[in-house]
């Protein structure tokens, strides 16, 4: 199931919208690292993480993994792993997946520069939960809990990023 994603932050599946947060950056065709721009273009969900000690497994059409207090991602473009999950500490720039707040409660893992890797293009593009304010993410794409569970069970599959 895709859902098509606009500039302004606004997500659409089915026949529903909902309110999203989008990068920083706005939604940029030539996505790079530290831009803070949602990237344009087709992102398949990978797979959903989530943490268990803050609630249900989500339901969805992708498979779904637990998250733990070492998990991150790796979004440092000289190092081999870049934009790909690890476990912390690295000798590398990298992001916590297990975090105070509760944004990566719940954490779509989008395909993004990922097939294959190239360094600098832009890493950890996830689709999570929104902050109460929906303010703008670094790249990401960000609902409130309950939508994005919603569109977790509707069976989404992809987010296609449009730019107008």
């Amino acid at each position: 199931m895709r859902a098509i994603v606009v500039p302004g932050g606004w997500l659409t599946i089915h026949a529903e919208t909902f309110r999203a947060a989008l990068g920083r950056g706005g939604v940029r065709a030539d996505k790079h690292e530290g831009d803070g721009a949602t990237p344009v273009g087709v992102l398949p969900l990978r797979k959903v993480l989530y943490r268990p000690d803050r609630g249900l497994a989500p339901h969805c059409a992708v498979a779904v993994q637990l998250l733990a207090p070492d998990d991150g991602w790796c979004d440092d473009p000289g190092y081999p792993d870049y934009n790909r999950p690890v476990r912390l500490p690295i000798g590398a720039s990298a992001e916590a997946l297990w975090r105070e707040d509760r944004v990566y409660d719940i954490i779509g893992v989008l395909g993004w520069n990922d097939s294959p890797v190239q360094p600098g293009r832009g890493s950890a593009i996830f689709l999570h939960i929104a902050q109460p304010d929906y303010a703008p993410t670094e790249g990401c794409i960000a609902l409130a809990e309950p939508d994005l569970r919603r569109v977790l069970a509707m069976g989404l599959t992809e987010i296609v990023v449009r730019d107008a």
